[in-house]
């Protein structure tokens, strides 16, 4: 038999049903959907709410590791350089290196480079950027740092985040680097995390020209951080909130996380995903959303929630290429799961998500 042979397939793309597998239009919100799957095929994607694909960017190379759309309706996101590859072994999943924006075209509009970039970019209303990298933590300072097992591959160096902000011409006009304003004895690495990095940050979001959302899934953190002094103005840590992404600030104030969940396992409690609303002021998860069989919503990895329009949420449970529709009730309006399965950085055959963001037809001019 061959590849192409159904059953020479992976069990799970060949049990999975894909595409378009719910709608009901009376209760979702209508609009678009854009992703890109994190594999080979080098596409973004962006689809209507009846599952059809209605315009694709080609890259040249991998995204890395998701695209969103500027005001203007261009596509910004990090490209996959294919050097710098081995500083440790799930490096290459995440690392970016050039951050692109591109017309509805495909024409590269900006680039900026840098080897250190990984997991996400924001564009700035100055045409610069804000985005995350990371450096090398001193070797007098990693042993400081609890927490962590030893690392798989034998790697010896840590790396820390260092988050960054350039300007239209890529100079770097701000940055805040962990290693300056974590805690080794405080912030310490989740028990199941190899010790390769020590914050392993995968969003950083601006709320307005003061302030900075960021996720740091290593050490179970969220927060909010002031860009003139780098100090935390809100820091939200919970062991039980770990792996954690895409915290995003709300028009209320309160932060919408995507909590992947991936310590319930080490807590005698059944591995789950959830997403849930926060408020900062008083630390009270005041909204959430879970599936009534705890198994059956779960990513370890990547992933995202956003908060749309109308009052409902828009889910991307990564792991399974899943994007879902949720109202306020917690009932289940619509669902995608990605059809675009290919090897991945590491050979796998995968439809792997690692956001999914949701647009009006007035964002997307092009279609």
């Amino acid at each position: 038999m061959t590849r192409s042979d159904p059953m020479q397939q992976t069990l799970y793309k060949r049990i999975l049903k894909t595409g378009l597998t719910g709608h009901n239009p009376a209760k979702a919100e209508q609009g678009y959907v854009l992703f890109s799957p994190m594999n080979n095929i080098n596409q973004t994607l962006l689809i209507n709410m009846a599952g059809e694909t209605v315009h694709v960017w080609q890259h040249d190379t991998n995204v890395g590791i998701y695209g969103r759309l500027t005001e203007t309706g261009n596509l910004f996101l990090g490209a996959k350089i294919m050097t710098n590859m081995d500083l440790f072994q799930i490096w290459p999943a995440f690392k970016g290196g050039e951050i692109r924006e591109v017309s509805p075209s495909g024409e590269v509009l900006w680039r900026h480079v840098d080897p250190g970039h990984h997991h996400d970019q924001r564009p700035m209303p100055h045409g610069g950027c804000l985005y995350m990298s990371l450096e090398e933590v001193p070797e007098d300072m990693a042993p400081q740092i609890r927490g962590g097992h030893p690392p798989p591959d034998g790697k010896t160096k840590m790396y820390a985040d260092v988050l960054v902000e350039v300007n239209a011409q890529g100079e770097r006009i701000w940055e805040w680097r962990a290693i300056e304003h974590l805690s080794p004895a405080d912030d310490d690495i989740e028990l199941s995390e190899p010790r390769w990095e020590w914050s392993h940050g995968n969003t950083i979001t601006p709320i307005d020209d003061e302030r900075v959302l960021v996720s740091f899934r290593a050490i179970h953190t969220i927060g909010i951080i002031e860009k003139a002094t780098g100090k935390w103005l809100w820091k939200y840590r919970d062991p039980r909130m770990g792996g954690q992404h895409d915290p995003q600030w709300l028009p209320n104030g309160n932060i919408l996380v995507y909590d992947n969940g991936t310590q319930r396992r080490h807590m005698g409690v059944f591995p789950h995903s959830r997403v849930f609303e926060i408020n900062p002021t008083t630390n009270e998860v005041v909204w959430q959303y879970t599936d009534a069989f705890p198994f059956a919503f779960y990513s370890p990895q990547v992933s995202g929630a956003q908060r749309l329009p109308g009052g409902n949420t828009l889910i991307c449970e990564g792991l399974r290429g899943r994007m879902f529709q949720v109202t306020p009730e917690g009932e289940v309006v619509w669902e995608y799961v990605n059809p675009h399965f290919d090897e991945n950085i590491f050979g796998f055959d995968s439809n792997m998500v690692f956001r999914a963001l949701f647009y009006t037809p007035d964002d997307v001019p092009f279609v």
